[in-house]
């Protein structure tokens, strides 16, 4: 089957919308997301879906449908009610899904906040979300226990004035459920993700049980019968972003395959458990990408089970995707597209064993079932034909709610007819690939000319003595924004920072010219991957000022 193209006129504009390739797939009307994610879980009773990867403690699928079970009659027995939050402060554990599914199937609304966040900013997001209650591990209380709300523990060290997770649970098995039953409707909220969206303000983004069934309906469709219960994945990605719960937690039980957990990231620790527990697939970031190409040691490498990799949340630099494919011919590498406020994957890859589409090298993939695209031009709002890059625009049952108690930005986000503006810039090609540029707010305006921060930290990351690299834009009085750059360089190197300003000015056209280069120990970046570009240009201009 072939593209589809769509016009449509609205008033004296011509609207030029493109839909997926494939046929739409349905969406369950009579469903909450944890029993969509939970059907036929009787039927892999014994199959194990969470297994720790340090310890190898694990929970069957038995065991998750009981305790999600008795976990969401605890909340209802604590006084939780349709569209009360509860905002889970954890690492990655085992115990994850069945936190966030439990006060889901409570009719309560999951809060993810990143356990390595500072008190302040936790407590930021509770009072935001006007939370009821958290859920945490005795590393982190101290981070929550001056928030004021009652806290449930869960791990072995119990906390005074707490309540302890597995005695909430034997609770609830032998507590009555009479009078503490909660209707629960496919349009209530379910999660309440933080999202900096386009503007940089964290804001509480409101995903309805429909909004994440059809996210998981449109990126799932691909997946044939003869992968349910065979897939074990690496969950690595943080659960509390939508990544992580989404297209890791849900749409693995889901599919009733094995996730892997892991709380943080260290390569060797990561090589381990790919090999130990034999991940066949392993959604992951760039940086981690670049970590397994530069690893030294082949041996190991070659005891690898994974099939494909999934890299989404920041741009793969086209360097590192041609050394990783020559370093591991075997691995399909798959990038996504996707953001908390369209409940998580836009675009993806097919199967090829399905007969489906094979997108191009360094594309997205295609536009999934379900889903409207266009692509507008920012000054004129315009939409724009094929191979003609703007601000990708999505239309679907998955775009959030709205931001919670933030008309504002809702508004600035999601237009009059249903389009979520994504500040990113994009394009789509004849075949029907879809190509990322760069983010609206992270382009650099040099005397006019546009130039992407993500395609000179491509040709930073081709050169081999640098390890790591961000671009960032950094003010100047003649050219409204020069290109600067921040570079980690391999120990045993020779260039000098002139060197690799040199390097990169042989690649690019002269306005794209690297104008300030700083080596540095680190490039700072969020749990999820993506370059924390603020900080990287306030640490650049606060050099730069020293050294004047």
């Amino acid at each position: 089957m072939g593209k589809t193209t769509q016009t449509m006129t609205k008033e004296d504009d011509e609207e030029i919308v493109f839909r997926s390739r494939y046929p739409s797939v349905p969406i369950p009307d009579n469903l909450t997301l944890p029993e969509f994610v939970l059907k036929d879980a009787e039927l892999y009773a014994d199959h194990v879906a969470f297994v720790d990867a340090a310890t190898k403690r694990s929970y069957t699928y038995g065991e998750v449908v009981r305790d999600v079970q008795r976990f969401s009659k605890s909340l209802r027995s604590l006084g939780l009610r349709t569209g009360h939050v509860v905002v889970v402060v954890l690492p990655n554990v085992i115990e994850y899904a069945i936190v966030a599914l439990g006060i889901m199937a409570a009719g309560s609304v999951f809060s993810g906040a990143n356990p390595s966040s500072h008190s302040s900013e936790i407590k930021k997001q509770v009072d935001l979300a006007e939370a009821k209650l958290i859920v945490t591990d005795d590393h982190t209380y101290n981070k929550v226990k001056e928030v004021g709300l009652p806290v449930i523990i869960i791990g072995e060290e119990r906390v005074n004035g707490t309540i302890f997770w597995s005695e909430l649970l034997e609770a609830a098995e032998r507590a009555s459920s009479t009078g503490i039953q909660n209707t629960v409707t496919q349009n209530d909220l379910c999660a309440l993700p933080f999202s900096s969206g386009t503007t940089g303000l964290s804001k509480g983004v409101m995903l309805t049980h429909r909004n994440i069934i059809a996210n998981l309906c449109s990126t799932l469709f691909s997946v044939g019968p003869d992968l349910i219960g065979k897939v074990t994945i690496l969950g690595l990605i943080p659960y509390f972003h939508i990544y992580g719960l989404t297209g890791i937690l849900c749409a693995t039980v889901r599919n009733k395959g094995k996730v892997v957990v892991m709380g943080r990231y260290d390569l060797s620790t990561v090589l381990k458990a790919l090999i130990e527990h034999e991940v066949t697939f392993a959604p992951i970031v760039p940086p981690i990408l670049l970590g397994l190409v530069k690893y030294p040691i082949d041996e190991d490498l070659e005891k690898l089970k994974v099939s494909a990799v999934m890299t989404a949340a920041a741009p793969l630099a086209p360097e590192i995707y041609e050394e990783f494919h020559r370093k591991f011919p075997q691995i399909e590498i798959q990038e996504a597209y996707g953001m908390t406020e369209h409940s998580c994957i836009t675009l993806t890859h097919g199967d090829l064993r399905k007969g489906h589409h094979t997108s191009k090298k360094r594309s997205v993939g295609h536009i999934l079932p379900n889903l409207e695209v266009k692509f507008v031009d920012p000054d004129t709002g315009r939409s724009l034909p094929s191979n003609t890059p703007g601000e990708i625009c999505v239309r679907s049952q998955c775009v959030m709610k709205g931001y919670y108690k933030n008309e504002v930005e809702t508004a600035q986000t999601i237009d009059e007819h249903g389009w979520l503006h994504t500040g990113d810039i994009g394009y789509i090609d004849d075949e029907g690939d879809m190509f990322i540029v760069d983010r609206m707010k992270e382009l650099i305006k040099y005397k006019g000319f546009q130039v992407a921060p993500a395609e000179l930290e491509g040709i930073l990351l081709g050169h081999p003595s640098v390890e790591d690299a961000a671009v960032v834009g950094l003010p100047d009085k003649e050219a409204g924004e020069i290109p600067g750059a921040h570079v980690v360089i391999s120990k045993d190197a020779k260039e000098t920072e002139e060197d690799i300003m040199k390097y990169v000015a042989n690649s690019v056209a002269q306005y794209k010219k690297v104008r300030v280069l700083h080596f540095v120990d680190k490039i700072p970046k969020s749990p999820s991957g993506k370059i924390m570009r603020r900080l990287i240009k306030e640490k650049m201009l606060e050099d730069i000022s020293k050294s004047q």
